[in-house]
């Protein structure tokens, strides 16, 4: 995990980001964003995603050395919603 917290300081950083803006986007203190950084506090998909969406970027160029990093899990289980769905009959959106 200390890897993903280099990768996010090191992503924040080029795009010219302070902490005081990432914290306030996530709504959480500086102090607190910082501790994301220094990897002092576990990165769960959440916290991922909130971060790749202020950055603008996908949570697997934060961290891609585990599917929990990345964004296959999540879409393993959307596809296996959707498969789910399917089976039952139930409408699904067109959007979707």
């Amino acid at each position: 995990m200390k890897i993903c917290g280099q990768n996010i300081r090191k992503i924040r950083r080029s795009k010219d980001l302070t902490q005081e803006y990432m914290a306030f986007e996530m709504g959480i203190s500086q102090k607190a964003y910082s501790d994301i950084e220094n990897s002092k506090v576990k990165i769960n998909l959440e916290i991922l995603t909130k971060i790749s969406d202020i950055l603008g970027i996908k949570p697997s160029e934060i961290c891609s050395i585990s599917d929990k990093c990345g964004t296959n899990d999540y879409e393993k289980k959307y596809n296996g919603l959707l498969e789910y769905m399917k089976k039952k009959g139930i409408s699904i959106p067109e959007d979707l």
